[in-house]
């Protein structure tokens, strides 16, 4: 889903980051980056390559976020955003699954 007409900003990413309630550490592993550059990237200190902000964007999805592309819903005026992409019903019911008896795997089959 990283194909979205907008530019991942650091505002954006520490909303995500913040709703995901992950660590820039776990974040930065997952994207290849240091913790530093994630927190450096978020506070508007340095930039990142195209590669990088598409590492980023992927590793704040596969934990969760889900990025709203600016006018998505013309008829709501909306702009640039990030949800969650589980309800707080769904997260429940996964948090109580995972919970149920050994070790939470890939769904791929």
């Amino acid at each position: 889903m990283t194909d979205q007409d907008f530019t991942l900003t650091g505002y954006l990413a520490r909303a995500a980051r913040a709703l995901v309630e992950t660590s820039a550490t776990t974040t930065g592993v997952r994207a290849g980056l240091t913790r530093s550059q994630v927190r450096d990237y978020e506070r508007g200190r340095i930039h990142l390559t195209d590669d990088q902000l598409a590492a980023l964007q992927d590793a704040l999805e596969t934990l969760g976020a889900v990025f709203i592309a600016d006018d998505e819903d013309p008829g709501a005026g909306s702009g640039v955003g990030v949800r969650l992409k589980f309800s707080a019903e769904k997260t429940s019911r996964i948090e109580t699954w995972e919970g149920e008896g050994g070790p939470a795997y890939e769904d791929d089959v």
